[in-house]
C-alpha cells in the first residue's frame, strides 16, 4: 500500500512541476543545442554513451542543460544520481554522500554520480572534502558552474576532472523546445490546444537569451494568460507579460538570487548605471537581503574598480553603513547612489590579477626566509642576532624609495602588480617606472 501512494505521490509531484521540468530530455538524441558536446563522434557524447563516465565540470550559462546532461550521464552508466547545491550543501553533506556511495558500491556494485551545482560557490576546505571520494573512484563528481572554474574551482579538484563548456542556446533551438512543448501532451501543454505564432515563439526565443528553462517557464505563464480570458493562441502580449511576471516574482531563496545578482554586478562592472538601477530595484522589490546587495558591491569596489578610482570602495563601505543605519525603505537611497557611483567609476581588475599572481607564487614557493635585515628589532638581543643590520631607512634618501632586498631569500624579484590604465591608475602607471628604475624591477609593463 505505501508503494501504491508513493507512486501516487511521485506521480502529481511529476505532473505539477514546473513546464521546464517537465519537459526535461529524457534520451541524448532529445537534447538541443551544444553541437560541440553532442555531435556524433565528439568526445563528450562518447564518454556518456560508454556508460563509463569520468568526473567533469560543465561550465556555462544558466538554463543551457547542465542538469539534464548530469542525469542523462547517470542513466547511462545506470549510477545513482545524488544533487548537491552549494549554495546550501557543506562538508558534513558531502561527507554522507560519500559514505552512502561507498556502501551502494559494496553491496549494490553501483556507482554514485554527483551532482554539484554552483560548484564555485564552494569553499576550499569543502571542494577538499570531495577529493578523496574523486580520487578513489567511490563517485564521478559533475560540478556544474556558471562562474569561470579557472578561478573559483582548486586546482587540486581541477586536475581531476574533465572540462567542457556549454554555450547559450541558439534561438531556434529554443523555437524547437517550445514547439515540442506546445505539442506534447502527456509531458507539456499540448492537451490545452493552444497555439504560438512562429513570430511569437522566436520572440520568446530571443528574450530569454539561451535560457532553455527561462523560456520554457515564460511559456507556461503565457499559456495561463492565455486560456485565463478563453484564447487558444498565445500572443506576443502574453509573452511579454509573462516575462514582466516572471521577473515580479523574483524567487530570492531560489536561481534568481544568484542570476540577478550576477546581472547587477556585471551591469555595473560593464559601466551600465540604468541596467545597474533596473536590477537593484528588482531585487529591493523582490524581498532580496538589502546587506547582501552591500556586501556585492563593497566587494565589486576593490574587485573591479580599485586603485582606478580608491573613493570607490569607501562609498561603497559608506552605503552599507547607512543601510545599517537608517534602514529601508530609506536606505534605497544609499543603495542608489553607490549603485551609481560604482557604475559610472573607471574600471580596473588590477587588484584581483594581483591577488592571482600573489597567492601563485607563494604557493608554489618554499617556506620563504625572511632576510635578516629586514626582521624584527623591537626586543632586547634583535642587535645580537644580526636582526636589521644593513637596513636602509628610505626616508633618510630624498625620493623615500631606495633600492634592497625585500623578497625572502630564495625567491626572485618577482613583479604582482600590473596597474591597468583607467582612471587614477594612470598616475601610479608613472609613479611605478619610477619605483622599478630605481628598485631595479623590471617587466611590469610587458
Amino acid at each position: 500500500m505505501s508503494d501504491l501512494f508513493s507512486a501516487k505521490a511521485e506521480d502529481l509531484a511529476a505532473r505539477s512541476a514546473p513546464l521546464a521540468t517537465r519537459m526535461r530530455p529524457r534520451r541524448i538524441d532529445q537534447v538541443v543545442g551544444q553541437p560541440q558536446l553532442l555531435a556524433p563522434g565528439s568526445a563528450f557524447r562518447l564518454i556518456v554513451e560508454s556508460g563509463r563516465p569520468v568526473s567533469m565540470l560543465l561550465w556555462g550559462p544558466p538554463g543551457t542543460g547542465k542538469t539534464t546532461l548530469s542525469r542523462l550521464i547517470a542513466d547511462h552508466a545506470d549510477a545513482a544520481f545524488v544533487t548537491l547545491s552549494a549554495t546550501s550543501a557543506g562538508v558534513k553533506d558531502i561527507r554522507e554522500v560519500l559514505a552512502e556511495a561507498r556502501n551502494r558500491l559494496a553491496t549494490d556494485e553501483r556507482r554514485t554520480v554527483l551532482f554539484l551545482d554552483e560548484i564555485h560557490r564552494f569553499a576550499k576546505n569543502q571542494q577538499d572534502a570531495l577529493l578523496p571520494g574523486v580520487e578513489d573512484g567511490t563517485l564521478i563528481l559533475i560540478g556544474a558552474t556558471t562562474e569561470n572554474p579557472f578561478f573559483e574551482v582548486n586546482s587540486p579538484l581541477m586536475s581531476r576532472m574533465t572540462l567542457f563548456r556549454l554555450e547559450p542556446l541558439q534561438p531556434d533551438d529554443i523555437a524547437r523546445l517550445l514547439d515540442t512543448a506546445l505539442d506534447d501532451a502527456d509531458r507539456g501543454i499540448g492537451g490545452s490546444g493552444l497555439k504560438m505564432s512562429q513570430d511569437v515563439a522566436m520572440e520568446l526565443a530571443t528574450r530569454t537569451g539561451g535560457d532553455a528553462r527561462q523560456a520554457l517557464n515564460s511559456l507556461e505563464v503565457a499559456a495561463q494568460l492565455a486560456e485565463a480570458e478563453g484564447r487558444s493562441q498565445v500572443t506576443a502580449d502574453d509573452v511579454s507579460e509573462a516575462l514582466q511576471r516572471r521577473l515580479v516574482r523574483y524567487d530570492k531563496a531560489g536561481d534568481s538570487h544568484y542570476d540577478v545578482i550576477s546581472a547587477f554586478i556585471k551591469s555595473i562592472r560593464g559601466s551600465d548605471p540604468d541596467a545597474a538601477l533596473y536590477w537593484l530595484f528588482l531585487m529591493l522589490e523582490g524581498g532580496e537581503d538589502p546587506e547582501f546587495i552591500a556586501r556585492r558591491m563593497v566587494i565589486l569596489a576593490s574587485e573591479d574598480i580599485g586603485l582606478a578610482d580608491s573613493r570607490a570602495l569607501p562609498l561603497a563601505v559608506a552605503a552599507a553603513d547607512a543601510l545599517a543605519y537608517v534602514g529601508l525603505p530609506e536606505a534605497r537611497y544609499h543603495l542608489a547612489h553607490a549603485a551609481l557611483y560604482l557604475a559610472m567609476a573607471p574600471k580596473s581588475n588590477s587588484v584581483a590579477r594581483a591577488i592571482g599572481r600573489g597567492t601563485a607564487l607563494v604557493r608554489d614557493g618554499a617556506t620563504p626566509s625572511v632576510p635578516l635585515h629586514l626582521r624584527s628589532t623591537g626586543y632586547s638581543g634583535a642587535d645580537d642576532l644580526g636582526h636589521g643590520k644593513g637596513y636602509v631607512y628610505p626616508h633618510d634618501h630624498s625620493l623615500g624609495v631606495v633600492p634592497q632586498q625585500y623578497f625572502p631569500d630564495g625567491v626572485d624579484p618577482t613583479v604582482i602588480f600590473v596597474p591597468g590604465d583607467h582612471g587614477a591608475e594612470k598616475e601610479i602607471v608613472e609613479r611605478l617606472a619610477k619605483i622599478d628604475k630605481i628598485i631595479g624591477r623590471e617587466g611590469r609593463n610587458g
